[in-house]
């Protein structure tokens, strides 16, 4: 049976490749499959290009192949100069940038200070780290072509771990013309100063994305290291085929029709780690969270005791079974900010852990008025990831008493429309799932989804909640490690409390790669595509 469907699927591989070919003829001539090309295919399909407007991770992805950041990350958690190296006054007050030589956009034109102001001020308006700098910046200006300086209202211990965080939403750096652009509007083109260069005219959403070496990029002399150090292409080109069919994809994998695998299926790995032609590793040691997010604006989930019936209902177990059904990659976890760290608590967690709260949680849906508003749950069907989890969520919010519409769609559409803040009715939503990387959710700082902004700022569910925003304000005051573990389980019980949003679980997530592929870096934002070779 095994080699039937690989036949069948290879031949339709191949079919799609040369579809691929053939709509992409005259478009892109001259970029064609040129020297060394990676085949790839990614965790999802691409469709949002800029990497400021959403915190999708397959943006996020894009956004390193064709921009670079001022400071980035290494495997010890260290901040390293990029594009940029920095020095800090005796106060502690003023941060002082300044850029590297030999660093030109794709169009030509050299990087400049102004540039990257305007970069950082478009990052900070929407990412949660980016936003509580900003409370604590007086003033960042270009006061040189090379020279960024940065000015502080008080001394603030994350001002590098900000702008150098490795994950959604990174601060990465484009042409003033560019990050001039409202952050909740699109950029109109890709023109970074990163490795790669985007060839628009190539790019199919729903088929593939294609980049190629930036031939003018200087990449710096330190080894790579995590989303540090000397970013060296070794390949012509990179290609991101969209397969939606996890089965088709990896026997696209072993048939060598393509490179790279980002996400294997957990049932397939008994297959996979056979052929010995792969290589099948976990990247991101560090693995994922998932969770599921709320709507706070519209009912029925505009109601705390609404909320607290649907939290209640839920268990990590049966989520993690779904998605994973492997001990080897999952972990139950009630920490919002990840086990096994510092900050790691289970306090508030004990139902979802146990699963035992669907008794409560019906009790608490039949005294929280909830009026039978149908609960709008958005279903992407498209990546293996996120399939599950929408699933099991609504068969548990059935059996609590809500009614439920599971809308299936893709994920693409998911990261379009929860972005809106219409009424369910009107195309908007009352609940997704997604998962963040573990380096995403560590703290309350660089926890984007345990926010309380609201409409103003908030992540897409708009929670609004004063208290958990005075408790991060006294988290990034303190230099107390005893007092940051004290203030981060304060947070995390108001989050529960008030069920800012749902953590499922931890999951580790193997990749594979045909070995003919060597120099595959590991990290928190993988998969990176410099510094792999690949041999003919």
């Amino acid at each position: 049976m095994f080699h039937f469907m690989r036949r069948g699927s290879r031949a339709f591989a191949s079919k799609l490749a040369l579809s691929v070919v053939a709509l992409s003829v005259g478009l892109a001539s001259p970029v064609l499959a040129a020297g060394k090309t990676i085949t790839a295919v990614m965790h999802s399909d691409l469709r949002i290009i800029d990497p400021i407007f959403t915190t999708a991770y397959i943006t996020r992805d894009h956004g390193y192949m064709v921009y670079d950041t001022l400071v980035a990350t290494d495997s010890n958690f260290k901040i390293q100069p990029q594009m940029a190296d920095w020095k800090i006054s005796d106060d502690k007050l003023t941060y002082t940038f300044t850029l590297r030589d030999g660093l030109k956009w794709h169009d030509g034109a050299p990087v400049t200070a102004e540039d990257c102001v305007a970069s950082l001020k478009r990052w900070a308006a929407v990412d949660g780290m980016g936003q509580k700098l900003m409370d604590f910046t007086a003033s960042i200006e270009a006061t040189d072509a090379k020279t960024i300086t940065l000015k502080l209202k008080e001394p603030y211990g994350l001002v590098l771990d900000s702008i150098g965080k490795p994950s959604s939403r990174v601060a990465f750096m484009m042409p003033k013309r560019l990050a001039e652009t409202p952050a909740d509007k699109q950029i109109p083109e890709q023109i970074g100063s990163g490795p790669f260069k985007f060839v628009a005219s190539e790019f199919q959403p729903g088929v593939k994305a294609v980049y190629v070496k930036n031939t003018d990029y200087v990449p710096r002399k330190e080894p790579a290291s995590w989303t540090s150090g000397g970013k060296v292409v070794k390949v012509d080109r990179v290609e991101w085929i969209t397969m939606p069919d996890s089965q088709t994809a990896v026997n696209a994998l072993q048939s060598g029709d393509i490179d790279f695998m980002e996400n294997l299926p957990y049932d397939m790995l008994p297959v996979v780690e056979a052929n010995k032609e792969l290589t099948i590793e976990v990247s991101n040691k560090f693995g994922f969270q998932t969770l599921g997010r709320m709507n706070f604006l519209y009912p029925p989930f505009d109601n705390v005791k609404v909320r607290r019936a649907a939290f209640l209902a839920m268990n990590q177990k049966d989520v993690l079974d779904a998605l994973v059904g492997n001990a080897k990659y999952q972990k139950i976890c009630g920490a919002f900010f990840i086990c096994d760290t510092p900050l790691a608590t289970e306090v508030g967690a004990e139902t979802l852990v146990k699963g035992s709260g669907m008794a409560e949680a019906k009790k608490a849906l039949a005294e929280s008025g909830y009026d039978g508003t149908p609960v709008v749950v958005m279903a992407p069907g498209d990546v293996t990831t996120l399939k599950a989890q929408p699933i099991v969520a609504a068969q548990l919010l059935r059996e609590a008493g809500f009614k439920v519409d599971l809308q299936a769609t893709d994920w693409q559409t998911v990261v379009s429309r929860r972005a809106s803040q219409k009424p369910p009715k009107e195309g908007g939503w009352n609940m997704f799932f997604t998962n963040w990387v573990a380096a995403d959710v560590s703290n309350p700082i660089a926890n984007l989804s345990i926010g309380g902004q609201g409409k103003k700022g908030g992540w897409f569910g708009w929670a609004e909640d004063a208290k958990i925003e005075q408790l991060k304000d006294a988290f990034v005051r303190t230099s107390s490690a005893d007092e940051q573990k004290k203030i981060a389980a304060d947070i995390q019980k108001e989050a529960y409390e008030q069920v800012i949003y749902i953590p499922l679980g931890q999951y580790l997530l193997p990749s594979g790669w045909r070995k003919s592929l060597t120099g595959v870096l590991d990290g928190p934002a993988t998969p990176l595509f410099w510094n792999i070779d690949k041999s003919e």
